[in-house]
């Protein structure tokens, strides 16, 4: 498929064409500074002395708008399977915990406080018909059509090259074409959620025109037809991801601000879910600053924490999987059924428990079976109001009868076991995948992810077997006779996301 881009024809916010990138990562693009030797007093000087340096037009641009950065500058990377190269935000001098590595002033990152000033367009924000990523992605799109007019040309330019990639050479699935998403990520909760988050998009698209007729001043210096006349929805779909890839959440600040695009910030930026440091604004100085929480070498890419995100989400948002993410889980969801005729009286012990009809539980690595899941499953199973009454809704609590147990563990092993059979590749050939030199990022990407996931479901289910091997005997042979598709569906709703 096209990759994603602003202009509509590549992935990322038309560009130029790039210079050929450096044979080999160097600070600053520069020559390595020899041993013993200080590094270049600013990241401008550096990068001023070549023109196939990466991203010196922005760095110049910074510079002239009284935001040098000496801290921090850009480098080139080598994607050999992905064909182009990446740029990627690197520290210019050594850095020890607590320094400000980037520091970009107000004035230049771009938040929605910055673009809106219609009354009738902030209700439409803050009543969820349009998100503030939709307003942001609209403003960069008229941006990108007024070329060097734009206050914003050099940044959108290197966001540009990025063309909506993450560290991992990968954009979003939102830009896969449905084959390859189909053929990746068979399986995986992350497809439905794709297409869920598509549709989304095609509604925030079909709202653009009431932004233009609503906010007439936000759009008087642009020459252009109404937006969906200006920009196809393809085009809107491939800037909005590049701009997903790139926004910034800002904490402890106005709700209009809570959204911004950093120069020098993320997609170039790398994003990490292990790491401590975090872009955040400082009131004082009013910028918005990355404080590094470790050390740093010089040519060293520097990391920013995503926030506590899955896997699922941070491929979506930022087409990067983290084998290490401490915050990734599946989502299961299981649903009683309101036509039990003893759904009144396993409601109420819900309530009273904190838990409801429609309970979701999350599976982790770290935790592969949640201490309620099974106790919730022996109440939503049970048969009897005695069974109602006496079934235990705390941490590990044991069953009240055999019967209801066995019940309870089958149905959950039975689900696990059809989850896993949805996906078409086992995990040895996801190995296959990660280690083949030939493999496209997209390709290593979606085999992580699914990796990871299936990891997690036989975690869960090998915890279910060794808590009831009776249980589990049956599922398998329940499992066998169904041909590997998991047993028979039990009487309650479950499902992964």
């Amino acid at each position: 498929m096209r990759s994603s881009s602003l202009s509509g024809q590549r992935a990322s916010l038309g560009r130029a064409p790039r210079a050929p990138p450096l044979p080999r990562p160097q600070r600053g693009g520069a020559a390595a500074a020899a041993p013993g030797r200080p590094p270049p007093a600013t990241a401008a000087a550096a990068t001023a002395q070549s023109s196939n340096v990466p991203g010196v037009e922005l760095m110049a641009w910074l510079s002239r708008r009284n935001a040098a950065q000496d801290k921090v500058t850009l480098r080139t990377l080598e994607v050999a399977a992905a064909g182009r190269p990446l740029d990627v935000a690197v520290a210019a001098a050594p850095l020890s915990p607590g320094d400000v590595a980037l520091s970009v002033p107000d004035e230049l990152v771009v938040t929605v406080d910055r673009i809106v000033q219609s009354e009738t367009l902030a209700e439409m924000l803050t009543t969820g018909k349009l998100s503030e990523l939709a307003v942001l992605t609209l403003y960069l799109m008229y941006e990108k059509k007024i070329k060097k007019e734009s206050e914003w040309y050099w940044f959108i330019k290197e966001l540009d090259s990025q063309r909506a990639r993450g560290v991992q050479a990968v954009e979003s699935p939102l830009l896969w074409s449905d084959e390859e998403l189909e053929e990746l990520l068979a399986g995986s909760p992350v497809v439905p959620a794709v297409r869920q988050r598509l549709a989304g998009m095609r509604e925030e698209y079909e709202a653009l025109d009431g932004v233009w007729f609503m906010a007439g001043s936000l759009f008087n210096k642009y020459p252009f037809d109404i937006p969906t006349e200006a920009f196809p929805f393809e085009r809107f779909r491939q800037a909005f991801a590049a701009v997903q890839a790139s926004v910034v959440h800002l904490q402890g600040v106005a709700p209009s601000r809570r959204f911004a695009l950093v120069p020098m910030g993320p997609p170039l930026l790398s994003y990490s879910s292990t790491a401590k440091a975090m872009l955040s604004h400082n009131d004082a100085t009013k910028r918005v600053e990355l404080v590094v929480d470790r050390a740093y070498g010089v040519g060293e890419p520097l990391y920013a924490w995503c926030g506590p995100q899955p896997n699922s989400r941070l491929l979506i948002n930022y087409g990067i999987v983290d084998e290490s993410n401490p915050f990734d889980k599946l989502q299961l969801t299981i649903t009683l059924p309101s036509g039990d005729p003893l759904f009144k009286a396993k409601r109420d012990r819900l309530d009273r428990a904190g838990l409801s009809s429609m309970q979701t539980f999350d599976l982790k690595r770290s935790e592969p079976l949640p201490p309620l899941l099974l106790p919730y499953l022996r109440l939503g199973l049970a048969r009897t109001a005695a069974a109602v009454a006496a079934a235990a809704l705390e941490p590990g609590a044991a069953a009240a009868d055999e019967e209801t147990e066995q019940a309870a563990a089958r149905a959950i092993i039975s689900y696990l076991q059809g989850r896993l059979a949805a996906y078409p590749r086992p995990i040895w050939r996801d190995l296959e995948v990660l280690q083949d030199p030939t493999s496209t990022p997209r390709q290593k990407v979606a085999a992580r992810l699914t990796k990871i996931e299936k990891g997690i479901l036989q975690g869960a289910l090998d915890a279910v077997a060794a808590q009831s091997p009776a249980a589990a005997a049956a599922a398998a042979a329940a499992a066998a006779a169904a041909g590997g598709a998991g047993g028979a569906a039990p009487p309650l709703a479950i499902k992964i996301a």
